[in-house]
This record gives C-alpha cells, sequence and structure tokens, in this order.
C-alpha cells in the first residue's frame, strides 16, 4: 500500500517548532521498554549504530483512526514510515545498523502490526511515556491519548549524532536515513 492510498495530498505538513533541538548530541538514557519479541531493551545500551524512529501510532484496520487524524499535522503516516524501514532494512543492516521503532501503543498492540506488516525489526514500546519524561521527547494529544510526534533519531553507542525532526513525508524518511548514514557513518 503506498502513501498515496493513505494519505491525501491535502494533509497539513508539520513545521518544526523546535521542540527536538535539543536531541542532538545527548546520551540515550538506560531505559528498559519492552519489545516486540518479548524481550527488554535498553535503549542506552545498545552497541553500535541504531536507527530509533519514533511514531504516533499504528493503526489497525479493523479500528478507525482518531476523529481528526488527518488534520493533525504529522499524525498521519506511521504505516508507511515503517514499512519503508522494512523495505530498506537489508540495506540498513549492510551499514551495521540496527532499527527499532518506538511509541506509546503496548507491546501486544504492536505485535499485530509487526506481524500483519512483516517487520523484521522489533517495535518498543513505551505506553508510560518515560522517553518523554527523561528526554523531553515531543507528543500531542488525539483522542485523550498523549501520543509521540514523529521524529527518528540515530545514535552510535548511546550518543545521538542525528535527528530528523519532522519527518515529512514520512515514507521517505528510511531514504533520508540511509543518506545520512552513507555520509557521516
Amino acid at each position: 500500500m503506498s502513501l498515496s492510498e493513505l494519505q491525501p495530498n491535502t494533509l497539513p505538513v508539520p513545521t518544526d517548532d523546535g521542540t527536538a533541538n535539543h536531541l542532538a548530541g545527548i546520551t540515550l538514557p538506560h531505559l528498559t521498554l519492552g519489545a516486540t519479541n518479548g524481550n527488554l531493551v535498553d535503549i542506552g545500551a545498545i552497541a553500535g549504530l541504531v536507527v530509533l524512529y519514533i511514531y504516533p501510532m499504528t493503526g489497525r484496520p479493523d479500528t478507525p483512526l482518531p476523529d481528526g487524524w488527518d488534520v493533525m499535522p504529522g499524525a498521519r503516516g506511521c504505516t508507511p514510515q515503517a514499512c519503508s524501514f522494512r523495505d530498506h532494512f537489508a540495506e540498513l543492516q549492510s551499514l551495521n545498523t540496527e532499527v527499532y521503532g518506538l511509541s506509546a501503543q503496548t507491546t501486544e498492540y504492536q505485535l499485530e502490526a509487526k506481524q500483519r506488516l512483516h517487520f523484521p525489526f522489533e517495535l518498543l514500546s513505551d505506553p508510560a511515556l518515560q522517553l518523554k519524561s527523561v528526554l523531553k521527547i515531543p507528543t500531542f494529544t488525539a483522542a485523550e491519548m498523549e501520543l509521540y510526534k514523529r521524529l527518528t533519531l540515530i545514535a552510535r553507542d548511546g550518543h545521538v549524532q542525528k535527528v530528523f525532526y519532522p519527518v515529512f513525508p514520512p515514507e521517505r524518511n528510511a531514504d533520508e536515513v540511509l543518506s545520512w548514514l552513507r555520509e557521516n557513518a
């Protein structure tokens, strides 16, 4: 499924509100999150290069998205973004880079998307918004849920080297990440 099928050209483009400016150069905290493979992952202890793409939420075919989802800048596009990382996974691995998706959704919810969309990487669950508390990751509210704004971090040995924010259009994020890694890693 292409983004054009999911996202009309009239969706509002997110703007850089400055809420992620502080993330470049920081050290990822030793924060343990549940992964879709049943393991716990300490994001601050991941050795080598890692791409951590943070997204609001993945929709399900049988569940409508929150009211107004399409008019919230940057909300729509989680599935195309994740599928792009799936489609470029071998290239990312060839650059010795791990990939994780992260949202505030539960591991059980994320597991459905991982299986349905055949992701070769794990999704991390942060329903308590621990990253927001520790790193001040930007969020927004939809349908009385606090969700992460879409951003992508590239870290080496726990140190953030690059921040992509805002991420738009989401289906191009993996290409942008690969370009940056080829030039800088």
